[in-house]
C-alpha cells in the first residue's frame, strides 16, 4: 500500500517504537493519529512531527478499555474518517516467572498488547471492509515464535497477538485488507526502563543478534506496509535464527532455554 496521503493510526505512540513508527509514517507523507494514555507525551510527538512539515492528531485513550476505544474511534471517524492503516503497537509487561506474577499482572499483560489490538481493530474493521481497502500491522516479538525462561505471562500475550494476526488474515482473505505481523529481538527503547529486571532475562544466545533502534523498526514497518508483507523480521541475523527454527525448531528452542535466565539468577 502506498503511504503518502494515507491516514495512519498508531497505538502506543507516546514514546519508543510507537513514536518512531508515527514519525516514519509522517515522513512518508501520511497523516498520523497518535493514540496512548499520556496526552502530554502525545502532544510532544505531534509537535515534533508538525515541526518538520508532517501532519499529526492526538487522541488520548486507554486502549484496554473497549468502551473508551469505541468512543475515540467514533470521534476519529467523525473528524478524519476511517484510517487506511492501523498499527497496533501498544504493549506492556515485565518478564517474570509464573509464580512471581500476580493474576492481576497477567491480565494487564494480556490487555496490552492483545486486547488493545483487538479493540482498535474491532472498532474500525467493519468500515474498512465496506471500503474494501486498508492495512493492519500488529507489533509483537520473537517471543511469539519461541520462548525463554522467566517471562511466562509476557510470552503468552505475544503468542496471543500472533494467533490474532493469523486468524484475522484468514478472516480478511480477498477483502482488500492486508495484515502484517512484526517480530524482532531486543529494541533499545524506554520499555526496559519501565520494566526493571526484564533486560537481565534476555537469553544469552541473543548476544549474537544486533540490538535495534526504534528508528530501524519504523523504517521496517514503512517498507513492510508498502510491500504488503505478511511477516516482518529484523535484523538479518534474526532471519537466520528463524530459518534455523523452521528446519530445526527443537534445537533453537533448546538454545533459548539453556541460555536463558534461571530462577535465583543461576
Amino acid at each position: 500500500m502506498e503511504i503518502s496521503g494515507k491516514t495512519v493510526l498508531v497505538t502506543g505512540a507516546s514514546s519508543g517504537v510507537g513514536m518512531a513508527i508515527a514519525k516514519a509514517m509522517a515522513k512518508e507523507g501520511a497523516q498520523v493519529l497518535l493514540l496512548a494514555r499520556r496526552e502530554t507525551a502525545l502532544q510532544q510527538v505531534a509537535e515534533d512531527i508538525r515541526a518538520v512539515g508532517g501532519k499529526a492528531r492526538v487522541y488520548p485513550v486507554d486502549l484496554a478499555d473497549s468502551e473508551s476505544v469505541a468512543a475515540v474511534a467514533q470521534r476519529i471517524a467523525d473528524e478524519v474518517g476511517t484510517p487506511d492503516i492501523l498499527v497496533n503497537n501498544a504493549g506492556s509487561g515485565r518478564w517474570k516467572f509464573l509464580e512471581d506474577t500476580t493474576p492481576e499482572e497477567a491480565w494487564q499483560m494480556m490487555e496490552l498488547p492483545y486486547f488493545a489490538a483487538f479493540n482498535i481493530t474491532h472498532a474500525f474493521l467493519s468500515a474498512m471492509r465496506k471500503r474494501g481497502s486498508g492495512h493492519i500491522v500488529n507489533i509483537s516479538s520473537v517471543g511469539s515464535r519461541f520462548v525463554w525462561p522467566g517471562a511466562t505471562a509476557y510470552l503468552a500475550a505475544r503468542w496471543a497477538v500472533r494467533g490474532f494476526t493469523e486468524a484475522l488474515r484468514a478472516d480478511l482473505y480477498g477483502s482488500g485488507i492486508g495484515v502484517t505481523l512484526y517480530e524482532s529481538g531486543v529494541i533499545e527503547s524506554p520499555y526496559w526502563e519501565h520494566n526493571p529486571g526484564s533486560r537481565e532475562r534476555v537469553p544469552k544466545i541473543a548476544m549474537m543478534i544486533p540490538n535495534l533502534t526504534p528508528e530501524q523498526v519504523g523504517k521496517a514497518i514503512v517498507s513492510g506496509v508498502r510491500r504488503n508483507k505478511r511477516l516482518i523480521v529484523i535484523p538479518f541475523m534474526m532471519k537466520v535464527i528463524y530459518l534455523q527454527h523452521f528446519f530445526l525448531p527443537w534445537v533453537v528452542q533448546w538454545l533459548m532455554t539453556v541460555t536463558g535466565y534461571r530462577k535465583g539468577g543461576r
